[in-house]
Protein backbone atom coordinates (compact mmCIF):
# COMPACT_ATOMS: atom_id res chain seq x y z
CA UNK A 1 0.00 0.00 0.00
CA UNK A 2 2.96 2.24 0.96
CA UNK A 3 3.96 1.98 -2.61
CA UNK A 4 1.16 2.74 -4.19
CA UNK A 5 0.89 5.86 -2.41
CA UNK A 6 4.60 6.98 -2.73
CA UNK A 7 3.79 6.02 -6.51
CA UNK A 8 0.33 8.27 -6.90
CA UNK A 9 1.82 11.40 -4.83
CA UNK A 10 5.22 10.99 -7.32
CA UNK A 11 2.43 11.39 -10.27
CA UNK A 12 0.78 14.13 -8.60
CA UNK A 13 3.99 16.07 -8.15
CA UNK A 14 5.38 15.68 -11.69
CA UNK A 15 1.86 16.44 -13.46
CA UNK A 16 1.52 19.56 -11.04
CA UNK A 17 5.56 20.46 -11.88
CA UNK A 18 4.62 19.88 -15.91
CA UNK A 19 1.38 21.95 -15.70
CA UNK A 20 3.64 24.82 -13.76
CA UNK A 21 5.86 25.05 -16.16
CA UNK A 22 3.18 24.61 -19.09
CA UNK A 23 1.96 27.80 -17.70
CA UNK A 24 4.68 29.81 -17.30
CA UNK A 25 5.99 29.10 -20.78
CA UNK A 26 2.67 29.91 -21.76
CA UNK A 27 2.94 33.14 -19.62
CA UNK A 28 6.19 34.19 -20.78
CA UNK A 29 5.51 36.66 -23.77
CA UNK A 30 8.56 36.49 -26.79
CA UNK A 31 8.19 40.14 -28.61
CA UNK A 32 10.19 39.52 -30.95
CA UNK A 33 9.65 40.59 -35.33
CA UNK A 34 8.00 38.07 -37.48
CA UNK A 35 6.58 37.28 -40.92
CA UNK A 36 3.41 36.67 -39.56
CA UNK A 37 0.84 36.55 -36.49
CA UNK A 38 -0.53 33.10 -36.66
CA UNK A 39 -4.03 33.13 -34.45
CA UNK A 40 -6.23 29.57 -33.74
CA UNK A 41 -9.47 29.69 -33.65
CA UNK A 42 -11.76 29.36 -31.28
CA UNK A 43 -15.90 29.68 -30.46
CA UNK A 44 -17.93 32.22 -32.60
CA UNK A 45 -21.33 32.89 -30.62
CA UNK A 46 -24.20 32.81 -32.39
CA UNK A 47 -24.41 36.17 -33.68
CA UNK A 48 -21.32 35.15 -35.81
CA UNK A 49 -19.04 37.16 -33.63
CA UNK A 50 -15.77 35.68 -31.98
CA UNK A 51 -16.13 34.38 -28.43
CA UNK A 52 -14.15 36.86 -25.61
CA UNK A 53 -11.21 34.60 -25.47
CA UNK A 54 -11.48 34.40 -29.40
CA UNK A 55 -11.69 38.23 -29.20
CA UNK A 56 -8.60 38.03 -26.39
CA UNK A 57 -6.26 36.11 -29.13
CA UNK A 58 -7.34 38.66 -31.65
CA UNK A 59 -6.81 41.59 -29.81
CA UNK A 60 -3.28 40.86 -28.66
CA UNK A 61 -2.49 39.70 -32.54
CA UNK A 62 -4.03 42.93 -33.44
CA UNK A 63 -1.25 44.97 -30.68
CA UNK A 64 1.62 43.24 -32.32
CA UNK A 65 0.56 43.60 -36.00
CA UNK A 66 -0.10 47.54 -34.82
CA UNK A 67 3.56 47.54 -33.68
CA UNK A 68 4.81 46.46 -36.35
CA UNK A 69 6.48 43.08 -35.04
CA UNK A 70 4.67 41.29 -38.01
CA UNK A 71 3.25 42.40 -41.58
CA UNK A 72 0.32 39.97 -41.58
CA UNK A 73 -2.10 38.26 -39.51
CA UNK A 74 -3.09 34.17 -40.44
CA UNK A 75 -6.32 33.43 -38.48
CA UNK A 76 -7.06 29.99 -38.90
CA UNK A 77 -9.84 27.95 -37.86
CA UNK A 78 -13.16 25.78 -38.85
CA UNK A 79 -16.83 25.59 -38.68
CA UNK A 80 -17.72 24.39 -35.71
CA UNK A 81 -21.06 23.29 -33.95
CA UNK A 82 -22.05 27.08 -34.10
CA UNK A 83 -22.20 26.59 -37.80
CA UNK A 84 -19.75 29.48 -38.35
CA UNK A 85 -16.18 29.59 -40.86
CA UNK A 86 -14.28 30.98 -37.22
CA UNK A 87 -11.41 32.36 -39.75
CA UNK A 88 -13.53 33.88 -41.68
CA UNK A 89 -15.51 35.38 -38.69
CA UNK A 90 -12.18 36.52 -36.88
CA UNK A 91 -11.20 38.56 -40.52
CA UNK A 92 -14.25 40.62 -40.44
CA UNK A 93 -13.42 41.31 -36.27
CA UNK A 94 -9.46 42.41 -37.70
CA UNK A 95 -11.14 44.25 -40.92
CA UNK A 96 -13.54 46.13 -38.20
CA UNK A 97 -10.56 47.87 -36.72
CA UNK A 98 -8.42 48.83 -39.32
CA UNK A 99 -6.11 45.44 -40.46
CA UNK A 100 -6.15 45.77 -44.58
CA UNK A 101 -7.64 43.02 -46.07
CA UNK A 102 -4.39 42.26 -47.69
CA UNK A 103 -2.80 41.90 -44.43
CA UNK A 104 -5.32 39.35 -43.89
CA UNK A 105 -5.14 35.92 -44.59
CA UNK A 106 -7.61 32.98 -43.40
CA UNK A 107 -7.50 29.00 -43.49
CA UNK A 108 -10.64 27.71 -42.79
CA UNK A 109 -9.42 24.02 -42.52
CA UNK A 110 -7.79 24.77 -39.49
CA UNK A 111 -9.89 21.46 -37.08
CA UNK A 112 -6.87 21.11 -34.83
CA UNK A 113 -3.82 22.62 -33.92
CA UNK A 114 -2.29 20.21 -35.65
CA UNK A 115 -3.89 20.87 -38.84
CA UNK A 116 -3.65 24.71 -37.88
CA UNK A 117 0.18 24.23 -38.13
CA UNK A 118 0.16 22.03 -41.21
CA UNK A 119 -1.87 25.01 -42.60
CA UNK A 120 0.54 27.79 -41.59
CA UNK A 121 3.79 25.79 -42.74
CA UNK A 122 2.18 25.50 -46.10
CA UNK A 123 0.58 29.03 -46.91
CA UNK A 124 4.36 30.37 -45.42
CA UNK A 125 6.41 27.88 -47.48
CA UNK A 126 4.73 29.18 -50.25
CA UNK A 127 4.78 32.67 -49.40
CA UNK A 128 8.50 32.70 -48.55
CA UNK A 129 8.00 33.60 -45.14
CA UNK A 130 10.09 32.34 -42.29
CA UNK A 131 9.00 33.13 -39.11
CA UNK A 132 6.08 33.06 -36.92
CA UNK A 133 4.50 34.70 -33.85
CA UNK A 134 2.15 32.97 -31.80
CA UNK A 135 -1.15 34.41 -30.62
CA UNK A 136 -3.38 32.29 -27.97
CA UNK A 137 -4.28 31.25 -24.44
CA UNK A 138 -1.20 31.31 -22.28
CA UNK A 139 -1.72 27.23 -21.77
CA UNK A 140 -2.00 26.38 -25.84
CA UNK A 141 0.99 28.70 -26.12
CA UNK A 142 3.61 25.94 -25.52
CA UNK A 143 1.73 23.23 -27.62
CA UNK A 144 0.92 25.23 -30.49
CA UNK A 145 4.63 26.84 -30.72
CA UNK A 146 5.67 22.77 -30.70
CA UNK A 147 3.04 22.31 -33.67
CA UNK A 148 4.15 24.78 -35.66
CA UNK A 149 8.02 24.19 -35.30
CA UNK A 150 7.43 20.39 -35.92
CA UNK A 151 5.37 21.46 -39.09
CA UNK A 152 9.42 23.12 -40.10
CA UNK A 153 8.33 26.71 -39.06
CA UNK A 154 10.75 28.65 -36.84
CA UNK A 155 8.72 30.19 -34.32
CA UNK A 156 10.36 33.76 -33.42
CA UNK A 157 7.48 34.89 -30.71
CA UNK A 158 4.93 34.78 -28.78
CA UNK A 159 2.19 36.17 -26.89
CA UNK A 160 -0.27 35.45 -24.58
CA UNK A 161 -4.41 36.49 -24.39
CA UNK A 162 -4.97 38.59 -21.28
CA UNK A 163 -7.80 36.40 -20.56
CA UNK A 164 -8.69 33.88 -17.93
CA UNK A 165 -11.86 32.09 -17.44
CA UNK A 166 -13.20 29.62 -14.67
CA UNK A 167 -12.82 26.96 -17.87
CA UNK A 168 -9.12 27.25 -17.67
CA UNK A 169 -9.34 25.24 -14.78
CA UNK A 170 -10.04 22.14 -16.86
CA UNK A 171 -7.94 23.68 -20.19
CA UNK A 172 -4.87 23.44 -18.05
CA UNK A 173 -4.25 19.97 -16.78
CA UNK A 174 -6.14 18.85 -20.47
CA UNK A 175 -3.44 20.99 -22.19
CA UNK A 176 -0.80 19.24 -19.86
CA UNK A 177 -1.83 15.96 -21.17
CA UNK A 178 -2.05 17.15 -24.75
CA UNK A 179 1.60 18.63 -24.36
CA UNK A 180 2.62 15.18 -23.41
CA UNK A 181 0.81 13.20 -25.50
CA UNK A 182 1.41 15.50 -28.43
CA UNK A 183 5.12 15.42 -27.61
CA UNK A 184 5.53 11.33 -27.50
CA UNK A 185 2.84 10.74 -30.58
CA UNK A 186 5.09 13.27 -33.14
Amino acid sequence: MRKITVLGLATAGGFLLATTALVGAGLNDKLAPSDVIVVPGNTILPDGTPSPRLQARLDVALKQFQERRAPRILVSGATGKEGFDEAAAMARYLLKRGVPAGAILEDSQGWTTDATARNAAFLMRAHGWKTAMVATQYFHVPRFRLALERAGIAVSGQVHAPYVELRDLYSVPRETVGYAVYFMRH
